[in-house]
């Protein structure tokens, strides 16, 4: 809103008015203003939470200080998600198709993870919304992501074409451009499937490819691949950083090193300049995203203040799966979604301790009558905590392990 604002009194000519036209300006209003929300409106959030004895509801599972967390307010998810929306609806361009999405998805998520903290704790029900609602839910998000993607025009990718391929160079001719003076690449926006793939020398996959059968339709069956990859991707890394809360900061410190690798992807995918420069996919307006990036960051570090060990508030659903849902869907804009198996290696691996547990113990109960595990606990933080390990420890390398994933993602760009 403020940007609209100032665009106005830069053309009065406003002493300063302009600075709101630069990404990295507003990202840096967004980031200060999401950190002090977070950490201002969070006290009293959290006071409010303690008066309607809005408490997390603990199981015994043996694990050291479990029970010292009874009775922490929860759905503080709600900080989290006014410290994105308030500084995105006041320096980000409302009017930008990847804006809007990030909104919707923030908000879209919010409510689910919501009434499934509603169930448990208002109506005492440990098991909160019914699994399939969540799914319907993520699904909804994931169709409604992907076709946007490909009904908007706004959704575009800068390749270059060689002028030989389109057959204008007669034309460059005959507009005046001398013999050796013809450029001999042009920049052209189209609509594509096209995504990144880590560590190939020409790394990028077109989703089409995978519907080569259906011949002069392909781009078409493409973008149905798409949208279903989509989907799979929404659900996957909600349901991971949902997985991933179990300590405390754990969630919020991995997520705020993924969204600042996002936001660095997005200002290099959304800067001509760069993109060229380091040989990557060109995304029109995508730069815009940097301001969202930005204030997700400071609100997952500003929630940090009082989600670190001894947290004094749990996010609940209402901020795991929407933190989830924001780096799934950033990513899926930003063309990088097959880069979240390294991003979201945390995510990846707490998922993959569940489905590894509760597979191996339903087979060899089925085989030999007596369930055994991989694993102390599930997911993979508690089979930690099952070995002695300190919380507060078990949370440090996790976040160590994190930044070593960013920084071999954002590595990816130039490793080929």
């Amino acid at each position: 809103m403020l940007y609209y604002l100032f665009e106005y009194l830069d053309s009065l000519d406003w002493p300063g008015a302009g600075m709101f036209q630069y990404i990295t300006f507003r990202a840096a209003c967004g980031v200060i203003l999401s950190l002090l929300l977070a950490t201002i409106l969070g006290k009293r959030i959290i006071r409010t939470l303690q008066r309607q004895q809005i408490g997390e509801e603990i199981r015994d599972l043996g694990l050291e200080g479990q029970m010292q967390k009874k009775g922490t307010p929860t759905m503080g998810g709600i900080i989290i998600i006014l410290s994105i929306l308030i500084p995105v609806l006041l320096f980000a361009r409302l009017d930008n198709i990847y804006i809007q999405l990030m909104l919707i998805t923030t908000v879209w998520l919010g409510v689910i993870g919501f009434l499934d903290d509603y169930i448990k704790v208002f109506r005492k029900d440990k098991q909160g919304l019914k699994g399939h609602f969540k799914v319907v839910g993520q699904i909804g998000l994931g169709l409604i992501v992907g076709l946007t993607l490909y009904l908007s025009d706004d959704v575009v990718i800068r390749e270059r074409v060689a002028l030989s391929d389109i057959g204008v160079v007669a034309s460059a001719v005959d507009e005046g451009f001398g013999g050796g003076n013809i450029p001999q690449v042009l920049a052209r926006d189209v609509k594509s499937t096209k995504t990144t793939i880590p560590f190939f020398k020409n790394n990028e996959l077109d989703y089409a490819w995978f519907a080569s059968f259906a011949g002069a339709h392909a781009e078409e069956w493409g973008w149905i691949v798409f949208v279903l990859v989509t989907i799979l991707i929404v659900t996957a890394v909600s349901n991971g950083a949902n997985l991933t809360d179990g300590l405390d900061g754990l969630a919020t410190g991995t997520s705020a090193i993924a969204g600042a690798t996002l936001g660095i992807l997005a200002y290099v995918s959304g800067n001509m300049l760069y993109a060229d420069y380091l040989n990557i996919m060109y995304i029109p307006y995508s730069g815009e995203l940097v301001v969202f990036g930005a204030a997700f960051i400071g609100a997952t570090i500003g929630f940090l203040w009082y989600n670190s060990y001894p947290a004094q508030v749990f996010m609940g659903d209402t901020g795991s799966l929407t933190l989830g849902g924001i780096i799934a869907v950033f990513a899926i804009i930003l063309h990088k979604e097959l880069l979240i198996p390294i991003l979201c290696g945390i995510f990846l691996m707490e998922n993959l301790s569940v489905v590894m547990q509760v597979s191996y113990f339903k087979y060899t109960k089925r085989k030999y009558g007596e369930g055994k595990r991989i694993f102390l606990m599930s997911p993979l933080h508690h089979h930690f905590q099952k070995k002695g390990i300190p919380e507060p420890k078990i949370v440090n390398r996790f976040w160590i392990v994190g930044i070593l994933l960013a920084v071999v993602t954002i590595v990816t760009l130039k490793i080929r």
